[in-house]
């Protein structure tokens, strides 16, 4: 009989010790998961839950950040589960565009943390707001880190499952119903995602995504790859909210607490834009480019009909939901142009959008809490009760119209010129026509809640100036108390970063190159997965 000390045990598993970089790859999950246990367990103890998720987000903050600078001097980082070797086992994998969307995911997830001291009252922490938070981002780092593509789904499913419970907060009517049409359309999508990883899984016999991208040039002429392909096209664009199944978006995004509706604005749909990036060009390339016409038409859809639905609405918070949704429209067709070009775009959009979208919901909070409604009937006259809150505001806005010198102009121009350079005029058209109707959009509501004078007898005046002082009337003093700090603390923090993300846009320009460059030629993700060249 052998005995173990005859067993040659480096054919299975990893040997050698685990790194210290390998480490950094699972404890944003670790993190996220361990906080909210704690906070499970605390659950009859809601005055301690924000003294542990906020020093536990940053901590999180802090290794996502540390995980980025190892992969920025570094590249690709590789951690496996249980040493097994791959393609066996759960891998960690984790490169530029990973590394770059879970670290700005955190930090609006810090900062929306320390906006809900204000927002979130003892009931909704009772029913769970910061245990929920902490597992929406263990599922959201999950996602953008792991290198399976069946643990994709599994983190899919866990930041699905605890969003469920962030958008019922408080068990309101409105905020059921938009529930229910947030979970019906969201579970379709979540079971198309498991038919397709199922399909893959019989075609290749591997999870592994380094594997599969290794073995789809060999299986390609045998195996119905192109039927793979538009299946996770159709399951990721419901994810992402694309058109033609965007409508359970702006459906559902106004109901929850306005802090809830700003992480789900920033983070939610970019987990699908991720995942679709990743499968369709790291693993099916040549599908995409089969497939590119149609996800343009879809880019070009989602981004002019979002726009034109949010010209429509008269509350700020289903206004930015179609600008959310017009927002998917140009990483869509920074997927479907591809390249490095076309790939940069998308991701400077994506990074620039989750930043944005957070700090445009949580302004809304503010303006409502200011004018007493979020809807533009009722909303009016903040620029003459807090001019320095209308300013601010206003270059928001300008971000999300794309006008220059803010955040939103780059990854714009840079697609109208990867569109021109195709030869797709009809891509940059639509491009600039979605950006000019923003612009309307956006126009429209500065004009109705900022810019036009409120009533005489509703007068609301902020930062503490009475309203005689402001020139609006004579009538008799009204003020709205100053902001918390843990209110505008985050908006200024955020809307700092999209301010000098359009100062100064090359560092950004640049790491979102060097991502792009990673996802189309995936050689140094492969090598930190299978380091001698090779299967095992």
């Amino acid at each position: 009989m052998a005995t173990s000390s005859t067993l040659d045990l480096s054919l299975a598993l990893v040997m050698g010790r685990s790194t210290g970089a390998e480490w950094l790859t699972i404890l944003p999950v670790a993190i996220g998961l361990g906080c909210g246990a704690v906070l499970m367990m605390l659950r009859h103890s809601t005055r301690v839950h924000p003294f542990i998720a906020i020093p536990g987000l940053f901590v999180m903050l802090v290794v996502d950040a540390l995980l980025l600078a190892h992969v920025a001097n570094q590249g690709p980082v590789t951690m496996m589960m249980g040493r097994w070797l791959p393609p066996f086992g759960i891998a960690f994998t984790v490169d530029m565009t990973g590394a770059l969307l879970a670290f700005v995911a955190t930090l609006v997830a810090f900062a929306g943390s320390i906006y809900a001291l204000g927002d979130i009252n003892q009931s909704g922490r009772r029913y769970g707001f910061y245990p929920f938070l902490m597992v929406l981002m263990a599922g959201v780092s999950g996602a953008f880190l792991t290198g399976d593509i069946f643990n994709l789904y599994v983190w899919f499913e866990v930041l699905l499952i605890s969003s469920f419970g962030l958008l019922i907060l408080g068990s309101e009517r409105e905020q059921i119903d938009g529930a229910l049409k947030y979970a019906v359309l969201n579970l379709i999508g979540t079971t198309l995602f498991l038919i397709s990883v199922g399909y893959l899984y019989a075609v290749f016999g591997t999870l592994n995504m380094a594997d599969i991208a290794t073995k789809a040039g060999e299986l390609r002429e045998t195996a119905p790859l192109m039927t793979l392909g538009a299946l996770f096209v159709f399951a990721f664009g419901m994810k992402a909210a694309a058109f033609p199944v965007n409508f359970w978006l702006p459906a559902s995004y106004h109901t929850p607490r306005i802090v809830v509706s700003a992480l789900f604005a920033g983070l939610l749909t970019k987990v699908g834009v991720y995942a679709l990036l990743r499968v369709m060009v790291m693993l099916l390339p040549v599908e995409r480019e089969a497939l590119s016409l149609v996800i343009a038409i879809a880019a070009a859809l989602t981004m002019v009909l979002g726009a034109m639905g949010a010209l429509a609405q008269s509350d700020i918070r289903r206004f930015l939901g179609f600008v959310v949704v017009s927002g998917i429209g140009y990483m869509l067709a920074g997927a479907a142009i591809a390249g490095t070009a076309g790939l940069s775009a998308a991701i400077f959009y994506a990074l620039h959008s989750i930043v944005l979208m957070t700090a445009l919901y949580l302004l809304a909070g503010e303006a409502a809490r200011r004018g007493g409604s979020y809807r533009l009937d009722s909303l009016s006259g903040l620029w003459a009760a807090a001019p320095a809150f209308a300013g601010l505001s206003l270059a928001l806005f300008f971000a999300g119209s794309g006008l220059p010198p803010f955040s939103g102009f780059w990854p714009k121009a840079m697609l109208v010129k990867a569109s021109l350079d195709i030869g797709a005029w009809w891509l940059a058209g639509s491009i600039l026509i979605a950006g000019f109707l923003t612009t309307i959009a956006f126009g429209r509501l500065f004009l109705l809640a900022y810019w036009r004078p409120a009533p005489v007898a509703t007068v609301a005046v902020g930062e503490g100036t009475p309203a005689a002082d402001a020139g609006v009337s004579s009538a008799p003093i009204v003020l709205v108390p100053r902001a918390p700090a843990s209110a505008m603390l985050p908006i200024l923090v955020l809307s700092a970063l999209v301010v000098w993300f359009g100062l100064f846009p090359e560092p950004l320009i640049d790491l979102s190159q060097r991502a792009a460059i990673g996802l189309a030629d995936p050689a140094a993700y492969l090598k930190s997965v299978f380091p001698t060249g090779g299967q095992p």
